[in-house]
């Protein structure tokens, strides 16, 4: 939990402290392997996801996730939900470009000109214009794509997005059969450069994952009031499938479990009035089609 930023933290603060440290230890390895792993990541925040679904920034982990492994739908369908959960545009990027990878770049320009757009920070409306450019190619707009690139303000091509914009640019002029361009465009940028800035190289830090899941030192770590330390956090994470058996198992999905409890309750007292040779009340003891 010590790695999450204090907003993340607060944002589970809403459940009970086991379930909130188990979907921290779940969403600190999502972020760890994201870049190295998207798949476990992925996994991951599926676990977060069935412990709690109803908190915005595992919702988000998710979408993101969704996206970085191809689930174009998915990842819709989380960043949406996370829209309806906070009233936050800043994803509007990456779903224009999960309805590209969906093949619908209309779409993905009627977001780009949406009244959210207008709501983004600079870098946002950089990164959304990127995907425009990008969508506008997809329709065979070749200089419409590259027009939306030289309307992005000088003061918001420097740095890592700079390199970005200016790698759009260039796939914009291979696009349009300008190889030419698009070469002599990027002969003075360092490829290394490029990559990093584009996420396709990564820090040197090591990422040690653990399939081992050993309770005793989780529940050890969940008792203690220090942060755990980055070794304390990899060893202690459950694997995803193992809180998929436990939620699946228990079912304590979303942490509705006051309502199993009223279930079981009627249960009881549905076998205890058979017992006493009353007809029992099926009606009464029967779970909905959700509890099943």
């Amino acid at each position: 939990m010590g790695q999450l930023s204090r907003d993340v933290r607060g944002r589970l603060r809403g459940l009970t402290k086991e379930n909130a440290e188990r979907i921290g230890l779940h969403l600190v390895m999502a972020g760890r392997l994201l870049d190295v792993d998207p798949e476990r990541a992925y996994e991951h925040t599926q676990a977060a996801v069935r412990r709690g679904g109803r908190v915005d920034v595992v919702r988000e982990a998710a979408g993101i996730a969704a996206y970085r492994t191809g689930r174009f739908a998915e990842a819709l369908r989380e960043l949406r939900t996370v829209r309806r959960l906070n009233g936050s545009s800043e994803h509007l990027p990456l779903m224009a470009d999960a309805e590209r990878g969906l093949g619908r770049p209309e779409r993905a320009l009627a977001l780009a000109a949406s009244e959210e757009a207008r709501t983004l920070d600079a870098e946002g409306r950089t990164e959304l214009a990127i995907v425009a450019s990008g969508a506008r190619s997809d329709l065979g707009e070749h200089d419409a794509a590259i027009a939306v690139l030289d309307r992005i303000p000088a003061a918001e091509r420097r740095g890592d997005l700079g390199l970005r914009v200016l790698q759009a640019r260039a796939a914009a002029l291979e696009a349009a059969g300008r190889e030419d361009e698009a070469a002599r465009l990027l002969a003075g940028v360092d490829p290394a450069e490029l990559e990093r800035a584009s996420g396709l190289t990564q820090e040197s830090d090591d990422v040690v994952v653990y399939d081992t899941y050993d309770e005793d030192a989780v529940d050890e770590d969940l008792d203690t009031e220090d942060d755990p330390e980055d070794g304390d956090v990899l060893a202690g994470a459950p694997t995803a499938s193992e809180d998929a058996h436990e939620a699946d198992s228990s079912g304590e999905l979303d942490g509705d479990a006051d309502e199993l409890d009223a279930d079981a309750g009627e249960t009881e007292a549905a076998r205890t009035e058979q017992a006493a040779g009353a007809e029992p009340d099926t009606e009464a003891g029967a779970p909905d089609a959700s509890q099943a």
